[in-house]
């Protein structure tokens, strides 16, 4: 079984916007710390946005004030909210799950390709 499914990449012009969902058939969900990975051609994995069972969201600097985490635990579900995309955000984006200080319970979804281009 998939645990995490993400959807919602696709290719987008610079300045748009993009929601990303990532579904988690994970139990108890709200136990779980949910993040956004990113990653492109030659770079680091890299951690872009975080939030914690007491939903207190964290952001890479690269992407504040531009991108918005929340999570909805009826639907199992986190967001990610691109707004004002530029090149540099091109990437792969991994869905990651972690059981909240209990790092060896994780998953990781299978990511989502995100393109902004002119």
């Amino acid at each position: 079984q998939r645990q995490l499914v993400e959807s919602g990449g696709g290719l987008v012009q610079p300045g748009g916007s993009l929601r990303l969902s990532c579904v988690a058939s994970l139990s108890p969900f709200r136990l779980y710390t949910m993040r956004w990975y990113r990653q492109s051609p030659g770079n680091q994995r890299e951690l872009v946005a975080s939030i914690a069972s007491s939903e207190s969201p964290d952001y890479a600097d690269s992407v504040k004030g531009r991108f918005i985490i929340s999570r909805d635990n009826s639907k199992k579900t986190v967001y990610l909210q691109m707004n004002s995309l530029k090149p540099e955000d091109t990437a792969v984006y991994y869905c990651y799950a972690v059981l909240t200080d209990i790092n060896r319970i994780n998953f990781w979804g299978k990511g989502t390709l995100v393109t902004v281009s002119s």
